[in-house]
């Protein structure tokens, strides 16, 4: 049995982190009843004029930056001509002729090393509406929310060459936009979908099979289960004949599990691209182009080396914070007040990601201060505040702009060694429980935790924990 290759090229859309769309003052963001965000020019009326959003050029050249792409300074739009329903002007306004960014690589590590995957380009553009199919009404209806939200579009060389290269990519294109925060990179919004470009040959030729695409994937196992399944397709179709491969479209069926025709792929000619008359060429100057520049972040990868090397921490710990730039910011303003960097990273990790777990938040929705953990992780550091109310103080915290020692002042957080209210304390403890006192007299050191879980909540943890079992032992031996 001959062996073949697989060679997949990817579109990745991106939706970028702008307030209002690309051409107007719509709201871009997500949700909303079903055409709340729309206006004249986004539905596509005659007569309304685009004013280009400088918002997402800035975003558009800040990608392309991030994946080693060269800047063009004169960059243009054009129409893009096709006819669909969720496309209101018959045309969508994108780039051809001078897309944003091009010549770029993206470095991605896999079973098998370390491999470079080339970008064609970078172009922005809009996204066109919604179809809402009701099958109770058999009718399909169309939102326009989405329509002229402003897009990247990513398109990579034909050089990857299996599933586990494909997820490698597009976590790495995910994690290096987010962390620049160009988008949010959602899939299950749909702020970050995939074409898939695939064909397969004989291994060690050069000359590419039949390519089809798979439009609109919106989740890394469909992408994963896709690729596999029409990897096979093509392979019989070669060796038994049992279709004749043609460049089309097809759509994933994720229940099926099957891919099915939609339509002949088109070509650029078919699209009739041309110059938008009106929508004026962008040029990028030298102060521009150094502004966006010099607000590049750290690469990811470049702070976790640093955060491992410099600061100490292990990988694990080291490869979770940098998985996000909010992480990454609310770990440092947290260590430079703490000056503790486990104790800050633990923070983040264990503490802040249970509450983001708890408010069903991602990681890159953390948006407290990250100074105000510094201080609270000091009043546990100095034994001012128990670990049990510091995690009620990070709890405010998440809902509103606190101080940490003015807040556990207020609510009665701030530990107390008085050595006379404690005594207090577990002289009554004792003598309700004399059944416990036996018990750990009689050797049962549960018996002495469960009296000391006792007073803790009596004093509702503020006390010293060492300060607390040394008096109790002593008041149970009196």
């Amino acid at each position: 049995m001959a062996k073949y290759e697989t060679v997949i090229g990817l579109e990745v859309h991106i939706e970028l982190a702008t307030n209002s769309k690309i051409f107007c003052s719509c709201s871009a963001k997500f949700g909303g009843e079903q055409n709340d965000h729309v206006c004249p020019a986004c539905c596509g009326m005659p007569g309304m004029l685009p004013v280009v959003n400088k918002r997402v050029v800035d975003l558009g050249m800040t990608a392309g930056m991030m994946l080693n792409c060269d800047i063009n300074r004169v960059t243009t739009f054009d129409k893009k001509s096709y006819y669909y329903p969720d496309l209101p002007a018959a045309y969508q306004t994108t780039q051809w002729f001078a897309p944003v960014a091009v010549n770029g690589k993206v470095r991605i590590e896999t079973s098998k090393g370390e491999k470079f995957i080339r970008i064609k380009q970078i172009h922005m553009e809009e996204d066109a509406g919604k179809l809402v199919h009701d099958d109770w009404t058999d009718t399909t209806l169309v939102d326009f929310n989405r329509t002229s939200v402003p897009l990247i579009e990513i398109v990579s060389q034909p050089d990857l060459n299996s599933a586990e290269e494909v997820v490698a990519y597009l976590e790495q294109l995910r994690s290096l936009l987010r962390f620049a925060k160009v988008s949010e990179c959602r899939m299950e919004q749909g702020s970050m979908r995939c074409d898939v470009n695939l064909s397969v040959r004989p291994e060690g030729s050069d000359k590419l099979g039949v390519r089809t695409e798979m439009k609109n994937m919106n989740s890394i196992s469909a992408i994963e289960r896709a690729i596999a399944y029409e990897t096979a397709r093509h392979i019989d179709a070669i060796e038994n004949g049992t279709e004749e491969l043609v460049q089309e479209t097809r759509r994933w069926d994720d229940i099926k599990g099957m891919s099915f025709a939609m339509r002949n792929k088109e070509t650029a000619g078919d699209y009739r691209y041309f110059p938008d008359p009106n929508v004026m060429p962008v040029c990028i100057d030298d102060e521009w182009f150094e502004r966006i520049k010099k607000s590049l972040p750290e690469l990811p990868s470049v702070k976790k080396d640093r955060y491992i090397d410099e600061l100490g921490l292990s990988e694990y710990d080291a490869d979770i914070l940098t998985q996000s730039r909010a992480l990454c910011d609310c770990f440092e303003e947290a260590y430079a007040v703490s000056g503790l960097v486990k104790e800050s990273a633990n923070w983040i990790i264990s503490n802040c990601m249970n509450v983001l777990n708890r408010k069903q938040l991602t990681a890159d929705m953390l948006n407290i201060d990250g100074k105000a953990l510094g201080k609270l992780i000091l009043l546990v550091a100095d034994g001012k505040v128990g670990h049990a109310n510091a995690k009620k103080i990070l709890e405010a915290m998440f809902d509103e702009d606190i101080d940490p020692e003015a807040y556990a002042n207020e609510n009665g957080y701030i530990v107390s060694n008085d050595t006379g209210k404690i005594e207090g304390v577990i002289r009554a403890v004792v003598a309700a429980d004399p059944k416990s006192v036996a018990d750990y007299k009689g050797g049962k050191e549960k018996a002495l935790m469960a009296l000391f879980g006792k007073c803790m909540k009596e004093l509702k943890g503020n006390c010293d924990p060492q300060v607390l079992r040394e008096l109790l032992i002593k008041i149970i031996n009196e």
